[in-house]
């Protein structure tokens, strides 16, 4: 059984977490909190496995809890619930820093609340599940002669966590991922998902060169837009365009932008991942990496919370396999060779 304690000043994000983990057998949620305060004397009476920790809270905030369980052991994991601004943003990432283990956007409405709740529980069987990775302490990193391209929106990052757990440390190519994200909150995704990751990871800037056994993470604000450039054995290595192009099914970045541009440079060197995501993004530009020669996949409809960006490359019948969650890093592995 996984002890969860929610720590929130608001009644209403309190009450519609429990509601929302009640139900499921695995959790317990053996308290609440409503500041820092209160939050740190029940960590240390309760025993919490796993803490949801709000940021701004009144007489002792989200970060000065944080500051405080550096000093605690055992160390409950804790997952940090921000709002979608600037400033929240910003906090997210220092939270990270000062040892949070993962976040999770609060929805601005009571339908979409409600509807965090797979993310929410996939977050926090993660944090008690996944392995802690050790990489090598130091990784050859040449040019990349093949890239594995990944797109996600809702229900995306528990997933990316799963996969990017799983993936050889060794694995011959680089690795874009393209997930939808208020602005200002990709970087935090990826420190984020460079703990938990067998190869490091990093938010992309412009000009980056694809390197072997590293993974990007596009930027928000941007689209990622795969920029071929001419090596001396004829082929194309590739190299990360920031544009600020119009947003591409109201989203920028866009997967159709980021895989299209890929199809362009790498052709049948290129392997597409489609993972969670509503909305029609992801078919178009998983076309172009199959019509290149690329090989192309989606994640299984049961693993994903919504199924709306496979169904749009599904629907265009340029999927090679239909794969699931727990078999696509070995999936992937098999397609580069």
């Amino acid at each position: 059984m996984i002890r969860v304690l929610i720590v929130d000043d608001s009644l209403f994000i309190r009450t519609i977490l429990r509601d929302l983990l009640k139900d499921d057998p695995d959790i317990e949620v053996v308290g609440t909190a409503v500041n820092g305060i209160d939050a740190l004397e029940k960590i240390s009476n309760l025993k919490p496995d796993v803490v949801t920790l709000d940021i701004e809270m009144p007489r002792m905030n989200g970060l000065e809890v944080l500051e405080a369980l550096q000093k605690v052991r055992p160390k409950p994991k804790v997952i940090v619930l921000s709002t979608l601004t600037s400033r929240q943003a910003d906090m997210t990432h220092q939270a990270l820093r000062l040892g949070a283990d993962d976040f999770m956007l609060k929805p601005r409405d009571v339908p979409n609340v409600r509807g965090i709740e797979r993310e929410l529980i996939q977050k926090i069987r993660n944090l008690v599940a996944l392995p802690t990775i050790v990489r090598p302490a130091e990784v050859r990193q040449d040019e990349a002669d093949a890239i594995v391209l990944i797109g996600s929106s809702a229900g995306g990052p528990p997933m990316l966590d799963t996969l990017l757990s799983t993936l050889p440390p060794d694995l011959p190519a680089a690795v874009v991922v393209t997930q939808h994200m208020p602005e200002g909150f990709t970087a935090s995704l990826a420190e984020r998902l460079n703990r938990v990751s067998t190869l490091p990871v990093k938010e992309t800037e412009n000009g980056d060169g694809l390197q072997t056994g590293t993974v990007l993470i596009s930027k928000t604000g941007f689209h990622t837009i795969i920029s071929g450039v001419a090596a001396k054995n004829g082929e194309k290595h590739g190299r990360i365009i920031h544009s600020t192009a119009p947003r591409v099914h109201a989203v920028r970045p866009a997967v159709d932008k980021t895989f299209a541009s890929a199809a362009r440079v790498f052709g049948p060197r290129a392997v597409a991942v489609l993972l969670s995501g509503m909305g029609n993004d992801g078919g178009e530009g998983m076309l172009a990496v199959k019509t290149a020669g690329g090989r192309t996949m989606v994640c299984a409809e049961e693993d994903c919370l919504v199924y709306g960006m496979a169904r749009s490359a599904l629907t265009r019948n340029c999927v090679d396999k239909v794969v699931p969650l727990k078999d696509l890093a070995r999936e992937i592995t098999k397609a580069i060779g």
